[in-house]
């Protein structure tokens, strides 16, 4: 049984939020949307060049806003970014919008996942594991603030892993 309104993935980068958000939108004949991606569509322009031309706070301004936006749409499933809960608008937004799970997944898992991407302007530094660590240190109280759900992601295919959620969301209460 699909549950009413929106599913709302929240989680660090790497933790396959747009992979398994899509396997869920199918799961639950839901509409699949992708904040990052959908940034970049209507920017005309990559993530990792927003923040070189108008910074980290540029970059959430306009995930922000959004955000807010794609929200107002009912019955999808959305990926958001990594950083989405560090603004407290945000987090407010997701909240009141829909259903929320944090996918959560360990930092060396993350650091597999991770360890080859150039995409993920946070991540381009030398030490990449500190880095995870640092981001997961900070953002793991956020994730789990606005989450109605948290889901501890194993090694599994992303279709398995999507099954495996969908059956914990129906199941939870509210």
């Amino acid at each position: 049984m699909s549950p009413q309104g929106n599913v709302i993935l929240v989680g660090p980068m790497g933790a396959g939020k747009t992979t398994i958000g899509k396997h869920l939108a199918r799961l639950f004949n839901k509409q699949f949307l992708d904040l990052d991606h959908e940034i970049e569509s209507r920017c005309g322009a990559d993530i990792p060049w927003i923040f070189d031309v108008e910074g980290e706070q540029g970059f959430r301004q306009r995930e922000t806003a959004l955000l807010g936006e794609l929200l107002k749409n009912n019955n999808i499933v959305l990926a958001t970014g990594g950083g989405v809960v560090v603004s407290p608008d945000n987090r407010r937004l997701l909240g009141a919008n829909g259903f929320v799970v944090y996918l959560a997944v360990g930092i060396e898992d993350l650091y597999e996942r991770t360890r080859q991407d150039t995409r993920r302007p946070l991540l381009q530094v030398a030490d990449r594991r500190k880095a995870i660590e640092r981001i997961l240190q900070e953002r793991d109280p956020l994730y789990r603030e606005v989450a109605d759900l948290v889901f501890y992601s194993k090694k599994q295919s992303p279709a398995q892993v999507a099954e495996e959620l969908a059956d914990e969301i129906t199941l939870a209460p509210g």
